[in-house]
C-alpha cells in the first residue's frame, strides 16, 4: 500500500497534479508525553517524472506539516505515466505511478 495519493488531470495541454503524502514530518524539536525528544523524520526530496522525464523536483525540510499536500502543473497529455517519488532523512523511500486522465 502506497503512502502517496495522487490525481493528474490534463486540460488544454497542461496537467494539473494534486498529491497527498502520508508522513509524520517530525522536526526533532517536539517531545513525547514522557519528555523525550522525538527524533527528526521528514521528507527531504520529491521528484515527479512524466514518462521518465523530470517535470518537478523539490526539497522539503522540517518546516513542512504532517501529511504534506503538493500541487503543481506541467505540460503533458492524457495517457502519460506520472511517477511521484519521495525520500526522507531516515532513508525511507516511496513512489507511485498514475496515468494522466
Amino acid at each position: 500500500m502506497t503512502t502517496i495519493r495522487i490525481k493528474a488531470k490534463e486540460r488544454a495541454g497542461i496537467v494539473d497534479v494534486k498529491s497527498l503524502m502520508k508522513h509524520p514530518m517530525e522536526t526533532g524539536l517536539r517531545k513525547d508525553k514522557d519528555g523525550n525528544i522525538i527524533p527528526p523524520h521528514f521528507i527531504q526530496e520529491i521528484v515527479a517524472e512524466n514518462n521518465g522525464a523530470v517535470v518537478f523536483s523539490g526539497s522539503f525540510n522540517t518546516s513542512i506539516s504532517k501529511d504534506p499536500y503538493l500541487s503543481f502543473q506541467y505540460s503533458g497529455k492524457k495517457g502519460d505515466k506520472l511517477t511521484l517519488s519521495w525520500a526522507d532523512n531516515q532513508g525511507q523511500k516511496e513512489s507511485t505511478t498514475v496515468d494522466v486522465g
